[in-house]
């Protein structure tokens, strides 16, 4: 979630940030003294992140950084490149067999993948990792999200009435792990890459009990990484896996990163020479575009305002149509770009993103425009009057939910002031706090308004059209639309071999919830980034799950 990635483009978002998969990316280093401490032969990428991670469990994952890292300590059946292209991890990809009818995957795995501690990586460990990630005792919300009415009995298993052993997944021998699906999944090569898949190593993890991936000592990586120090809210480590089996392809020695919630800081930390890449926003973009170390990277990441319809406070508002359109069309986007973010992100009035998918014929893009909900200040005060009257109030105040960076305090403050100025008797009280805090704040549905994204977890539109149907996992704001409903699952169900038909009904899909003002669309964001020209291969992000891919960057000086 990029989420959900969610991609629920979990970005750790220096704006609210992006669930995924997704989706902002880290920049740092380890400590003020990094670059003395460094042999001149030593690769080590030195970034910085906005926040901490919230987690290091693969099955708990489910914002950006934390599957940023994640996908960088580990490795599944296949690794995302460059560009987003699919290649084998412990898969041999050519070598993958599909059944006929598209239910059952049989993957071979090399021979030659090791965990850190010299275990061979097998098809059992396939096995656990995945019944370990849909254990309803484990509270995996995201693996329910991608298995449960995909992979054979995983709904069943997460809500309890069967055992995680019946879960469609074995182990023939060692080094065979086949997959039997409830129904044909389109994009499922796409979640054999994705980290809520990986494997696990069972008689480590049962070690480490409650203490599982709480501390570098706790993990045990088969990736192109390692994690070696993690100090809460500074920053964390990352050595090269000389016992990854394709070690000798990693070109970097280590990742060092530093958790800074301010810009400005983290671009002083750059201009000194103690970061090798950095992140800019607002006034920092126009400061440094004619830099030759300058670059905007597109994303699939969308961002909307959120309106929880299940507030025990706010409810009765939210559930009212013209409340949420008002809200939605009364801000201007292309000035939330400008003062949060200063840069060429794009104003947007739809929630899948544009450059993403194509139609499977005629391959024009999955957008084709709307302006149901385009800013439009006099529209929003005609249904702002309407929603008073339906709703009998003059006055109304409402908390807005967002990050604590200075960015995220920046939205709130820019929301506060577009929404008061112009839908008159109406109160925001922005409610800033840690990332990790808002995740949880908005999985439980105990806010009112916030701003969040979402990152695409494969290459899907349905990564987005999904996050809307009743009572679904990533379903925060509580929208309901039967009509909406029924299009998103014959998406997922008896249209899934039908490409086209498909296709077209996930567009009316969104058409439907847009017209609801399920939730109010913002921008596509790009990133804006100042990097030392000897950083190779972070110059793109990838359309879909983790942002970057460490394994495949490199530091040529």
């Amino acid at each position: 979630m990029r989420h959900n990635k969610w991609w629920l483009l979990v970005l750790a978002l220096v704006l609210g940030l992006v669930l995924t998969a997704c989706s902002g990316a880290s920049d740092s280093t380890e400590d003020d003294n990094a670059g003395e401490n460094e042999s001149a032969e030593e690769k080590v990428l030195r970034i910085s992140s906005p926040s901490d991670i919230p987690t290091m469990d693969p099955i708990l994952a489910e914002d950006n950084v934390s599957i940023q890292y994640t996908d960088t300590v580990y490795e599944g059946l296949y690794r995302l490149a460059p560009e987003g292209e699919i290649v084998s991890g412990i898969a041999k990809k050519d070598e993958t067999e599909v059944s006929e009818d598209g239910l059952t995957y049989t993957f071979h795995l090399r021979e030659d993948a090791k965990w850190e501690n010299g275990d061979p990586v097998t098809a059992q460990d396939f096995v656990y990792g995945w019944q370990r990630a849909i254990n309803p005792d484990n509270k995996s919300f995201y693996a329910n999200y991608l298995m449960s009415g995909k992979i054979k009995n995983a709904a069943e298993i997460y809500a309890g009435d069967l055992e995680p052993s019946e879960l469609g997944v074995s182990a023939p021998d060692d080094y065979t792990f086949v997959v039997e699906l409830e129904k044909p999944v389109p994009y499922f090569e796409s979640y054999a890459a994705f980290p809520t898949f990986l494997p696990m190593n069972k008689e480590f993890i049962e070690e480490q009990g409650d203490d599982f991936a709480l501390k570098p000592e706790n993990m045990l990586s088969n990736g192109p990484f390692k994690m070696t120090e993690w100090n809460a809210e500074a920053g964390w480590k990352l050595e090269k896996n000389e016992t990854y089996w394709d070690a000798e392809n990693v070109a970097l020695d280590g990742i060092n990163v530093k958790v800074i919630k301010e810009p400005d800081t983290a671009l002083s930390n750059y201009e000194v020479g103690e970061l090798d890449r950095v992140t800019l926003y607002g006034s920092q973009v126009n400061d440094n575009q004619t830099s030759p170390e300058y670059n905007s990277l597109a994303e699939t990441s969308v961002f909307w305002m959120k309106f929880n319809q299940e507030s025990k406070t706010a409810s009765k508002y939210m559930q009212n149509e013209n409340f949420r359109k008002a809200l939605a069309k009364a801000f201007n986007k292309q000035a939330y770009i400008d003062v949060v973010y200063g840069n060429d992100s794009t104003p947007v009035n739809y929630f899948v993103p544009k450059g993403f998918v194509k139609h499977p014929e005629t391959e024009e893009d999955f957008q084709q425009g709307s302006d149901v909900l385009a800013y439009d200040v006099e529209a929003a005060q005609e249904l702002w009057a309407t929603a008073k009257q339906e709703l009998g109030f003059e006055e109304v105040t409402l908390t807005f939910l967002s990050g604590d960076s200075d960015v995220a305090k920046s939205i709130s403050e820019f929301m506060k002031g577009e929404l008061e100025s112009n839908l008159e008797g109406l109160t925001i009280e922005p409610n800033n706090v840690p990332w990790s805090q808002q995740l949880e704040i908005m999985r439980n549905k105990e806010y009112e308004l916030a701003v969040s994204g979402w990152g695409p977890d494969y290459k899907d539109a349905i990564s987005f059209v999904d996050l809307w149907v009743t009572g679904g996992e990533n379903n925060d704001i509580a929208y309901s639309n039967k009509e909406y409903d029924a299009l998103v699952n014959a998406a997922k169900g008896e249209l899934a071999t039908k490409p086209v038909e498909r296709f077209e009904a996930m567009q009316e899909a969104e058409k439907i919830a847009l017209e609801d003002a399920a939730i109010a669309p913002i921008m596509q964001r790009k990133t804006s980034v100042l990097a030392k020209d000897y950083v190779k291969g972070m110059d793109s992000l990838n359309p879909f799950g983790n942002d970057y891919s460490f394994k495949y960057v490199d530091i040529v000086k």
